[in-house]
C-alpha cells in the first residue's frame, strides 16, 4: 500500500469539537461501508481516514446482501461509532421500522447507548433523491422514540430548519446525487442551511475529490459523509487519508477566514520605499 507521511505543526486553533446528540467526536469525516471491493480495502480505508463514525445499511446487513455478509463483525465497534442507516426504504413507515432494527443491531454489537440513525427515505430509483415529506414524517416519529436522527435531505433550507425544529440531531444536505462524484452543486442553498442552523450540518453525497471535501468544510459545514469516492478509488486507503486531511484543512481554512474576493489585483509587496 502506498503511504504518505506528513509532518504537522499544529497552530493554535480556537474551535469547538463536533458534538452530535451530546456525543463528541474528534474527526469531522464520516465514512461508509458500501461499494468496497473487499473487507481488507474497507478496513484500511477506514483506519487511514481517521474517521470515528461509520454508517451501515441496516437492511443490507440484516438480509446478508452481497458484499455485506459478515460486515458488522469486520469492524471494531469498540473504536468506531455505528451510524445505522435506513438505505433502501421508500416510505416513512419502512424507514421507522428499519431504524428500530438498527438500534437493536447496535446494541447487539456492544453499543447499548447508541440511538443514532441516518434517516433515508428514497422512493426515486434513478436519481436517489430523498423524499422531503416522508423524511419529515419519519423524523418526527423517531425523535419521539428517542432516536438521534441525522436526516439525509435535498439542500432545502426550509426543510432543514423544520427538521431542526422537530428535534433532529443534525441535517445532512446532499452536495449532488449519491455516488455521482459531481461535487458541490448546491452551494448557495447549503450556505443558507449552515447560516441558519443551530445543529451540525453534515454535507453528504456527491463529493468526489479532496478539493471538493475541503470546499464543503470551507463553507462552514460541521462535517462530511463520504463513501463512494473512497470505496471506489483505485487506492481506497490513500483516498481515505486524503479525504481526512481535506476535512481538517477545510475546517482550518474556514476558521482562519479567507481574504475578500476583489475584481482587481492587489500587490503583495509594499509600494512604498521602492528603488527609483
Amino acid at each position: 500500500m502506498q503511504t504518505l507521511d506528513v509532518v504537522q505543526t499544529a497552530p493554535q486553533v480556537d474551535d469547538r469539537p463536533l458534538t452530535i446528540a451530546g456525543r463528541t467526536f474528534r474527526s469531522r469525516l464520516m465514512t461508509g461501508t458500501g461499494k468496497y471491493r473487499n473487507f481488507d480495502e474497507m478496513q484500511q480505508a477506514i483506519e487511514s481516514s481517521g474517521c470515528e463514525i461509520i454508517t451501515v445499511a441496516v437492511r443490507r446487513v440484516q438480509t446478508n446482501a452481497p458484499g455485506h455478509q459478515g460486515l458488522a463483525e469486520a469492524i471494531d465497534w469498540q473504536k468506531l461509532w455505528m451510524l445505522p442507516n435506513t438505505a433502501g426504504c421508500q416510505t416513512a413507515e419502512d424507514a421507522i421500522r428499519v431504524a428500530r432494527l438498527g438500534r437493536e443491531m447496535a446494541k447487539l454489537l456492544g453499543q447499548e447507548d447508541n440511538n443514532f440513525v441516518k434517516l433515508e427515505v428514497i422512493p426515486d430509483a434513478k436519481y436517489l433523491l430523498p423524499d422531503p415529506i416522508g423524511t419529515l414524517q419519519a423524523a418526527e416519529q423517531l425523535v419521539k422514540e428517542g432516536f438521534a436522527v441525522l436526516p439525509y435531505i435535498n439542500a432545502d433550507p426550509l426543510l432543514a430548519k423544520r427538521l431542526e425544529e422537530v428535534g433532529c440531531a443534525t441535517v445532512m444536505p446532499l452536495g449532488s446525487p449519491i455516488g455521482s462524484g459531481q461535487g458541490i452543486r448546491n452551494q448557495a442553498n447549503i450556505e443558507i442551511i449552515i447560516e441558519n442552523a443551530n445543529i451540525p450540518v453534515v454535507v453528504d453525497a456527491g463529493i468526489g475529490t479532496p478539493s471538493e471535501a475541503a470546499q464543503a468544510m470551507e463553507m462552514g459545514a460541521d462535517a462530511l459523509l463520504i463513501n463512494t469516492a473512497i470505496a471506489q478509488a483505485q487506492n481506497p486507503a490513500l483516498m481515505g487519508r486524503a479525504m481526512g486531511m481535506a476535512a481538517i484543512a477545510g475546517r482550518m481554512a474556514y476558521l482562519a477566514g479567507r481574504i475578500p474576493v476583489k475584481s482587481i489585483a492587489s500587490p503583495s509587496s509594499p509600494t512604498t520605499g521602492t528603488i527609483a
